[in-house]
């Protein structure tokens, strides 16, 4: 998914983000923005931002701290990252709590 971002920056109008889940192939991107922010990489399924093909905010779907080039302007990339992984969040909870349901209706019908 791309996104342009407006900054506050006026030589920097717009900025096109890039918003995918990351893959295995990210850990050492990710382990170098933890090391940027002082801050411990995120582990599980996470949602990163890249700008310009380089990671610049990471967020991890099953909640935990945001992790962000502190060197670049990221507040709206993070937020944007955060809904993301509310959303991402939400609807597995949706599928996960109708697939339940769906079990225990079907073991209360009567045999017959």
């Amino acid at each position: 998914m791309h996104s342009p971002i407006n900054t506050s920056d006026p030589t920097e109008s717009r900025t096109e983000v890039t918003v995918r889940l990351a893959g295995e192939r990210d850990t050492g991107d990710l382990l170098r923005l933890a090391a940027l922010d002082s801050a411990p990489a995120p582990t599980g399924p996470t949602v990163v931002a890249e700008v310009g093909g380089e990671l610049v905010a990471a967020v991890p779907i099953d909640r935990g701290a945001a992790i962000a080039d502190p060197f670049r302007r990221t507040a709206a990339v993070v937020q944007m990252l955060e809904l993301h992984a509310e959303g991402l969040r939400a609807s597995r909870e949706c599928v996960s709590g109708a697939g339940r349901r769906g079990r225990r209706i079907a073991r209360a019908a009567p045999a017959g």
